[in-house]
């Protein structure tokens, strides 16, 4: 119990335990709650897009939970739902873009665990965004789906692309926070939220297209 109590500072912004001292990384936490919203009034009756707007709330819960308690069970609040979010996301897709049956595609979906340690050797060599190597197997991810579907759906290729884009923008933010901390006190994290929030419900909306542009399913 005394280790999900242990306090976390990891970013500039935090400079006491206090529940307010991270104001701006706490609020733009926001912006997953309204990507959601937004995402969800388009989605129809899309099971899939609607869980995936339900977790990308959640992901602002917990990120507001992490950057207020800073302790250690609130950055598992917070780092749960990304990874729930991801694995469904996956899952969605190789069911409904690769058109697999439930469990091969569910098979498939589990091998993003090994992929991600096997390169993660790899990701922390990258100038920069080594901080956050824990991260990028999810834009080298969407980037490889994205070059296999460049043919049979390229307009679905495309907005991979673009998410990966924005996902690798909003990873830099995240990854300078602590690096500028010196000249710049507010730390750019707050902007890793509000990219990846942007991002997120991207994602959501280029696999809605999809289903409605190159499949019934």
């Amino acid at each position: 119990m005394d280790q999900l109590l242990q306090q976390i500072d990891g970013y500039c912004e935090r400079v006491d335990p206090s529940y307010w001292a991270e104001p701006v990384n706490a609020v733009t936490n926001l912006a997953f709650v309204l990507a959601a919203l937004i995402v969800w009034r388009i989605s129809r009756m899309d099971p899939w897009a609607k869980a995936l707007c339900i977790i990308l709330a959640l992901i602002g819960v917990g990120s507001y939970l992490f950057h207020t308690h800073a302790q250690v069970w609130a950055a598992i609040a917070d780092v749960l739902p990304i990874v729930l979010f991801i694995l469904v996301y996956i899952q969605a897709v190789n069911q409904h873009v690769w058109l697999m049956r439930p469990w091969p595609a569910l098979a498939l979906t589990l091998c993003f665990f090994p992929f991600a340690a096997i390169t993660m050797p790899l990701w922390q060599q990258v100038p920069v965004l080594h901080v956050s190597a824990a991260y990028l197997p999810v834009p080298a991810l969407i980037l490889i789906y994205a070059w296999l579907l460049r043919k049979r759906a390229p307009l679905t290729a495309r907005g991979f692309v673009t998410g990966a884009a924005i996902l690798l923008v909003s990873l830099t933010f995240r990854s300078i926070d602590e690096p500028l901390c010196d000249t710049f006190k507010l730390g750019t994290h707050f902007m890793w939220h509000i990219l990846n929030a942007l991002m997120l419900g991207w994602m959501i909306a280029v696999f809605l297209r999809h289903r409605r542009c190159y499949s019934a399913t």
